[in-house]
């Protein structure tokens, strides 16, 4: 039953309908991948074994007046505090990633904080939809706990919300942006695609997030694979003093490699941005494709090492470990 509906769910990947978007190479997900390949993965597969990554409750040490922090919630979801505003990025807090609470990729690790444990959220960022970057029911309780809070989510994404009860929600094509309390969001491309059901792949964007603010600038990269978009985005928006960028979801390198990053691509993707500091997301909550659990982790430390970069170049910190996002 779980492999059907995992089947189920991702053969809209190859369901073509109407207009759809495609990478900023014009390739697209399809074009590289063929079902055929998607089974081929399927039928091979051998999962890794369900490990628990250790987690922290340094955030607990926040209070009102904390500014200028990160806490990695888990998966792709952090809470920023920039100084001028409390943000969440792709918040998903459900026990599964999946359209199902009955079935679908379930939670290694409970969110190191509770939705209802959160501070007050002005800005809520999502990257693209997939379920273990969109969660309605997230969002919703978003919604409920900050009813002021402002939604951005990408091109094709805002219908999603706005039927779901959802206010204050606008939608962003590649390069454009808003200005929110001193904080320019410009939304960027990156290489991935889209796709909730069997009609709607590809139909809304994909991208990561540039949050330029007064005293340094944040970039959440979302889902993505390598590509000249992190180069690009330097060009145009300068370099991020601080980025959270995927470091998991990378095998079997056949089938991933077009839209998940290795663990050396991501530092990469980090030295084309120029970055001062860089954070690891999108790895130990659910077990999404082949590595092992803790190897992301694993491979991190070992190219930085092999590169002769500081270890705090490139972190993977503990889901609720409290860091400080200040320019030394």
């Amino acid at each position: 039953m779980r492999n059907f509906l995992i089947v189920l769910l991702l053969i809209s990947n190859f369901v073509m309908s109407g207009e759809t978007f495609s990478n900023t190479n014009q390739t697209s997900f399809d074009s590289e991948r063929s079902f055929g390949d998607f089974l081929k993965w399927r039928v091979t597969r051998k999962e890794p074994k369900t490990v628990q990554i250790e987690t922290s409750d340094q955030w607990k040490q926040l209070g009102e007046q904390s500014k200028n922090y990160a806490v990695w919630i888990g998966h792709s979801t952090y809470l920023l505090n920039n100084g001028d505003l409390t943000i969440v990025t792709d918040p998903v807090f459900s026990k599964r990633a999946s359209p199902f609470s009955w079935a679908g990729p379930k939670r290694l690790i409970a969110p190191a904080i509770s939705l209802e444990e959160l501070p007050d959220i002005d800005v809520i960022t999502v990257s693209h939809n997939h379920y273990d970057h969109l969660d309605i029911a997230s969002l919703k309780t978003l919604h409920k706990l900050n009813p002021k809070a402002l939604f951005l989510v990408s091109k094709g994404d805002m219908d999603l919300l706005v039927r779901s009860g959802i206010k204050n929600v606008t939608e962003f094509l590649w390069w454009e942006n808003i200005e929110v309390k001193n904080t320019m969001f410009t939304f960027t491309p990156n290489q991935h695609w889209s796709a909730r059901g069997f009609r709607d792949r590809n139909k809304s964007l994909w991208g990561g997030w540039f949050m330029q603010s007064l005293g340094y600038s944040t970039y959440h990269a979302g889902d993505t694979g390598y590509s000249a978009d992190f180069k690009e985005t330097r060009t145009r928006l300068g370099s991020p003093d601080f980025a959270m960028i995927p470091i998991g979801g990378y095998n079997p390198r056949w089938f991933m490699s077009y839209h998940h990053v290795k663990p050396s691509e991501s530092i990469q993707i980090a030295k084309d941005l120029g970055v001062s500091k860089s954070f690891g997301m999108h790895w130990g909550t659910f077990i999404l494709t082949d590595e092992d659990i803790l190897e992301p982790a694993q491979l991190i430390d070992q190219e930085l090492k092999r590169l002769s970069l500081p270890e705090d170049f490139f972190r993977t910190p503990k889901p609720g470990e409290l860091l400080s996002l200040t320019l030394n």
